[in-house]
């Protein structure tokens, strides 16, 4: 059997694993529609200010709501499954197998991706249905999803390679939720950026992939301008993810 041939075989198998676990697979996907509806909920009557156009809150947060997703499914989920795979033993058995580690972990990326297309049309039908949310077609349909594939694909990468820096599965979730969870904050994930926001918060949005993800997903559910720019951004962590993810993830569990 080729590679590709077992990538696809080991995603059958993820897949079938991931939905025989009903908690796992509804808070996957109930997180995101939980935060939509609370923040709309909070501020759906208002308005937010993005450049010169004014757009309702809770159409803004349908379009957060989905990045959110997305980073959850293909950072956090990865960073934390491979960590407890690994302290129990189970990644050392896989590299040990005749299974390509090349297939499994796309196998892992693979249904990360898959996770997170659901998630997307799933929030965004919700908005659609219950908030009037504007969904993207033609070009930019096009440049959405080519935002979201590359989105994926890079935090699947980051989420790999900061594997590296969680010692055991117990301090996974505060590793992983500590790199993630000020980012979402500081890139206008959960508070949307006004005139008024401090310019250092701006600065440090600008450098991370979070914020450049979510302006593109914007481009397409808020009719903001595409910006081919955060797609290189988003594009470029992931490929600094990926190369260290091949230099320092390992198979077996820290010893001490």
């Amino acid at each position: 059997m080729t590679v590709v041939t077992l990538t696809f075989s080991q995603f059958r198998y993820v897949n079938k694993a991931f939905w025989r676990n009903p908690s796992r697979a509804f808070f996957t996907f109930a997180f995101p529609l939980m935060f939509l509806v609370i923040f709309t909920a909070l501020l759906g009557n208002g308005t937010v200010h993005i450049g010169a156009m004014a757009v309702k809150a809770s159409t803004y947060y349908v379009a957060a709501m989905a990045s959110f997703g997305v980073i959850t499914a293909c950072y956090s989920n990865i960073a934390m499954t491979l960590a407890f795979q690994r302290d129990n033993g189970i990644l050392k058995r896989i590299d040990g197998s005749p299974l390509p580690s090349s297939s499994f972990l796309g196998s892992r990326v693979l249904h990360a991706l898959f996770v997170a297309v659901l998630l997307v049309a799933i929030t965004a039908g919700f908005g659609r249905a219950f908030y009037g949310a504007e969904l993207p077609n033609g070009v930019l349909l096009l440049r959405f999803l080519l935002m979201l594939v590359v989105g994926a694909m890079a935090f699947c990468a980051l989420g790999l390679a900061v594997t590296a820096a969680i010692p055991n599965a117990d301090a996974a979730p505060a590793i992983v939720n500590a790199s993630i969870l000020p980012l979402l904050f500081l890139s206008g994930i959960f508070i949307p950026f006004g005139n008024d926001t401090p310019t250092w918060i701006m600065w440090i949005a600008r450098i991370f992939p979070v914020r450049h993800f979510a302006a593109g997903m914007q481009a397409g559910f808020i009719g903001t301008a595409f910006d081919w720019t955060d797609v290189i951004v988003v594009a470029a962590w992931g490929v600094a993810g990926l190369v260290l993810a091949i230099r320092f993830f390992s198979w077996e569990p820290r010893s001490g």
